[in-house]
């Protein structure tokens, strides 16, 4: 009985002692009573939702947004359903009249666009969230639950393809395009005052885009938020007043627009592959059944971006959040037009066209980066180039899309290497070997709009003419049976000798009777014209007449169409100082003599000591009577008036040496042009090694030497500007004293 007892009353015991202690378990671990309702249980609550909710339903996501987790979510009121036009119009383009009516693919789509990874209140949402930390107010976009996954899509040929989309830009490298573990979510935009202000944007960029919707500090996409940072045991609650279907992509708004078809269809055609993805097709299968191969939709990697990729750079997790991709995309008849009057010049078809060609007209139209319509002008493309665009006349169509911005335009973005003086190399294939010696070095200074040239274009008929051939499987360059870096490097010199910097329209009257001159090309040496005639230092060397075929006028210059090349001499500054020395009768005989004697001459090679080959000079030569009044003067060797041309005392062959070197101007060719006003070194070097220098000026617009002594001498024009190699030679009426 007594252990009967005890037992029970050990029962008892124990029995209250675990009631007391599960009590005191429940208390500490309770649910608050303070703590705010999940996200479904406020929305239910509130009674205005139940469109929403009943989406929320539909989509399979009411436990998610009733259980535990970290969201934010843009919710509209029952009000913004009926007043929400777009949205009725997004349900009809589904199928559905109303939300009672979809189904529940549908209603994923839109609730999970409306649900965005991580809590943000209105003061931390436009904040960026860098590995490094938050920077503040640089954020204008999240993450979303929504991404596209599987779909259909067809090729350029129409060829159907279950498909994925890339979610990475094509670097080239394997496998670059895609990530099997990245669902490419799409990204929801906002637009705060506070990420306005920051980045200098008027609220005339926001209703630019929505012109229905006042900006009012914080909107999103079209809906303005009319309460924020309701807090929920699950994240952060914001009301909006309209309902913001997802939005699509750049890949997939380009997708049902016919207007731009033009455009598409050369993107599709010669910028996209469909390439098949074993990891993804095994994942399709598994959940679809089948047997499907799954392609990723993939574009170049010749493009600055691809337009079905939502992650933006994916450089760090979230750089997607303040930036993203724009597009402007003229429309067909505009770009009809452009490509048949500009691009198509010179090829049968657009399928004859170079990739590169290609490639360049649809960069000239992809920015990496948002435009934002106040900043056409200062944002760039992949080309370097702005927004050739009036944004209040030009643009026919505008949206914000998930991963950037789109325009829609009557007119090109056209490019600079189309509308430059590289142009018409580039756009014309019987010059293709002219267009890749451009671009080794200049491309980017010659499509420069800002800076006017005169181009000289040597075909690849006369390139080929000459000997003159380029092996694009070995990328080298051959003259005849010769190959080596030496012809390329020849080639370089005689293209770049065909390139004139003419900011005030120089050469305008090129190739008309009695227009003659001489002028500086952007390979430092000059070149001579003469009506119809361009003579270079190899073209007189050679005897040989280039005639101009024509001129055409482009955006920053004009390009000159020559019958034959642009020769370089290959004879040295002796030997042209002793073709024009040696007669007898010359006003350079004087000098020539002096020359051909002196110890820094040699007679074999005609060599002068102190010419660096490769490097620039200008050669100034007295006249035969201020080379006698030099005599008189004690500078050179001689007796009243009679040069001794051949001295034989040290000192006399020092006075020589120093006279000579005076005369020429060391590393530069100048020419009576206006330009090289200054003081300039000499070859001369004074006992401390440096060089003694004299003066270029033009006193009423003559040019005039002036040596440190104050001595002047001026150019005798007519026996002027005579060419060499790398050098002119110009002949004087005065020497200058060292």
């Amino acid at each position: 009985m007594y252990t009967t007892v005890t037992r029970f009353l050990c029962v008892v015991i124990a029995a209250a002692a675990f009631t007391s202690c599960k009590k005191k378990f429940d208390d500490f671990y309770a649910r608050p009573d303070n703590l705010a309702l999940p996200i479904y249980q406020q929305l239910e609550n509130a009674g205005n939702f139940k469109n929403f909710t009943t989406l929320i339903e539909k989509a399979g996501y009411k436990a998610t947004l009733s259980a535990a987790g970290y969201w934010t979510i843009f919710a509209p009121t029952d009000s913004a359903f009926d007043a929400d036009t777009e949205f009725k119009a997004y349900l009809q383009s589904k199928g559905f009249s109303s939300v009672g009516a979809v189904d529940s693919t549908t209603a994923q789509a839109v609730v999970k666009y409306l649900l965005v990874y991580n809590a943000f209140e209105k003061g931390r949402i436009d904040d960026y969230q860098s590995p490094l930390g938050w920077v503040p107010n640089n954020a204008f976009k999240r993450r979303t639950a929504l991404y596209a996954g599987f779909y259909n899509d067809t090729d350029y040929l129409n060829a159907p393809y279950k498909a994925i989309q890339s979610n990475r830009n094509n670097t080239g490298a394997v496998n670059s395009y895609f990530v099997l573990a990245d669902n490419n979510n799409k990204y929801i935009p906002y637009f705060t005052d506070t990420f306005f202000n920051t980045k200098g944007l008027p609220a005339s960029d926001y209703t630019y885009f929505y012109p229905g919707t006042t900006f009012s500090g914080f909107n999103v996409a079209n809906a303005k938020v009319t309460t924020k940072d309701i807090q929920a045991e699950n994240g952060v609650i914001h009301i909006i007043d309209r309902v913001v279907p997802p939005l699509q992509s750049i890949d997939e708004f380009l997708r049902n627009k016919p207007q731009y078809s033009l455009f598409r269809s050369i993107l599709e055609r010669f910028m996209v592959l469909f390439v098949k993805n074993n990891e993804a097709t095994r994942k399709y299968q598994v959940l679809n059944g089948g047997s499907a191969d799954v392609m990723v939709k993939v574009y170049s990697n010749l493009l600055a971006f691809s337009p079905n990729n939502e992650n933006y750079f994916k450089l760090q997790d979230n750089d997607g959040q303040r930036d993203g991709w724009t597009m402007f995309v003229p429309t067909n008849d505009s770009l009809s037009k452009y490509i048949n009057t500009v691009v198509l010049q010179q090829y049968p078809s657009i399928n004859s066209l170079p990739i590169s060609i290609i490639a360049d007209l649809l960069n000239a139209h992809m920015w990496q980066s948002t435009v934002w319509p106040s900043k056409f002008s200062s944002s760039y493309n992949f080309l370097g180039e702005p927004a050739k665009m009036n944004a209040a006349t030009d643009i026919v169509e505008k949206k914000i899309l998930s991963n950037g911005f789109f325009y829609g335009t009557k007119k090109v973005n056209e490019p600079n290497v189309f509308s430059t003086v590289y142009g018409k190399a580039y756009l014309d294939p019987r010059y293709t070997m002219m267009t890749r010696l451009l671009d080794m070095e200049v491309k980017s200074t010659i499509t420069n709009p800002n800076v006017k040239y005169t181009l000289f274009l040597m075909s690849d008929a006369v390139l080929a003419a000459k000997g003159y051939t380029y092996n694009s499987g070995s990328n080298s360059w051959s003259f005849g049976a010769v190959t080596n870096d030496s012809i390329r490097l020849n080639l370089l010199r005689m293209v770049y000798s065909g390139i004139i910097e003419t900011p005030s329209n120089e050469l305008d009257n090129i190739g008309t009777a009695g227009f003659r001159g001489i002028i500086t090309s952007y390979g430092g040496e000059c070149i001579k014209y003469d009506g119809n005639r361009v003579i270079t230092g190899g073209s007189q060397e050679r005897n040989v007449t280039v005639t101009i075929d024509s001129v055409r006028k482009v955006l920053n210059g004009q390009v000159v169409y020559i019958n034959d090349l642009m020769y370089f001499p290959y004879a040295n500054v002796g030997r042209n100082l002793s073709a024009l020395g040696t007669p007898a009768t010359s006003e350079f005989n004087f000098f020539w003599r002096y020359l051909s004697n002196a110890t820094i001459y040699n007679a074999t090679t005609f060599d002068i000591t102190g010419l660096t080959p490769g490097s620039f000079y200008t050669v100034f030569v007295p006249r035969n009577s201020a080379i006698v009044q030099a005599v008189n003067d004690g500078i050179l060797p001689g007796t009243a008036g009679v040069p001794n041309f051949a001295p034989t005392l040290i000192a006399d062959r020092v006075k020589v040496e120093n006279f000579l070197n005076y005369h020429i101007l060391d590393k530069r060719t100048i020419i009576p042009n206006g330009l090289d006003i200054g003081s300039y070194p000499s070859l001369l070097r004074n006992a401390v090694g440096d060089p003694v220098t004299f003066s270029v000026l033009y006193p009423g617009g003559i040019f005039e030497l002036t040596d440190a002594n104050g001595r002047k001498a001026r150019l005798v024009n007519a026996l002027s500007n005579n060419l060499s190699n790398r050098t002119v030679i110009h002949l004087t009426d005065n020497y200058l004293r060292y």
